[in-house]
């Protein structure tokens, strides 16, 4: 962790609610008049996206599994060194994944392929992550150390079943037999590198549905923030100040120790009204966690 090079990572899947997470937090950089340096954990994969088809065929023929969740895909080693290097010098470097047409386009490149690695814009007051992997640990390295704010954002799984297939069948073309089967592909990596990340970071967002999602696979459509609840756990924060929280957003509730229950919909602006304190403790050069 560093007090004159802050980091702050958002970690989930894609689909999970770390876009709202993103947008809360550059909200608060313009408001406090911070100017971040952005790192997309997709800048990490291994592969372009013909080479992981490529590696899923051959892991197929000899009866294993390979997944963007895990770390034959990613090159943790290098998203751990380029914590290290900001933390220590405020310097780095970014890249993005160019998911879809549209964003392939403005860098005449094809979809699933990288754009050259940039460096940082100069005197950056942070660094965001967000992305797959901001708090994940391997016997070979620890990414979540280096983290001086770390945020889990997650939807129980079955809805984020239901955003990955809807997402996956509607954007990016692929059939509804084949997102099923990366699901299953999948699932090993999940369990060993995804969900235990959210053991470690000071604040999990985990939206809920309030209707029924009992069949993810048969869903039809995405239930919206309003027909969702959003559990909010606190993990070693003290200065949260939940009376004023519950003031600030009605229909809230506490339901259990640390934690704190919002309406969906009141999602972005929990976020907001919790993570902006805790930035500007941050940039003051003081931890989050203590007093």
């Amino acid at each position: 962790m560093s007090a004159k090079h802050p980091i702050i990572a958002v970690t989930g899947s894609s689909g999970a609610g770390t876009t709202t997470a993103s947008l809360a937090f550059r909200q608060i950089f313009q408001q406090l008049n911070l100017h971040a340096a952005y790192l997309e954990g997709d800048s990490f994969h291994r592969y372009t996206r013909p080479e992981m088809d490529a590696a899923i065929r051959k892991a197929r023929d000899v009866g294993r599994h390979i997944s963007y969740f895990g770390p034959e895909a990613n090159d943790f080693s290098l998203l751990e060194r380029s914590f290290i290097e900001y933390a220590s010098q405020g310097s780095g470097h970014y890249r993005k994944y160019l998911h879809t047409y549209d964003e392939a386009v403005p860098y005449q490149q094809t979809p699933g392929t990288f754009t050259p690695w940039e460096p940082f814009p100069d005197n950056s007051d942070v660094l965001f992550y967000e992305g797959l992997h901001g708090g994940v640990v391997t016997d070979q390295i620890d990414v979540a150390q280096h983290v001086d704010l770390l945020v889990g954002v997650v939807p129980i799984v079955n809805l984020e079943w239901i955003q990955k297939l809807i997402r996956d069948t509607s954007e990016r073309g692929h059939s509804r037999e084949a997102v099923m089967e990366s699901v299953v592909r999948s699932m090993e990596d999940y369990i060993n590198y995804i969900t235990p990340q959210f053991s470690r970071t000071h604040i999990n967002f985990q939206r809920v549905p309030t209707v029924d999602t009992s069949n993810p696979f048969a869903a039809k459509s995405i239930p919206s923030l309003d027909e969702s609840l959003i559990v909010i756990h606190f993990r070693g924060l003290q200065q949260i100040d939940f009376p004023y929280l519950l003031a600030m957003l009605q229909g809230s509730f506490i339901s259990h120790l640390n934690t704190l229950v919002v309406p969906g919909g009141k999602m972005g602006l929990a976020m907001e009204l919790i993570m902006a304190p805790l930035v500007q403790r941050l940039v003051a050069g003081k931890k989050v966690t203590g007093e």
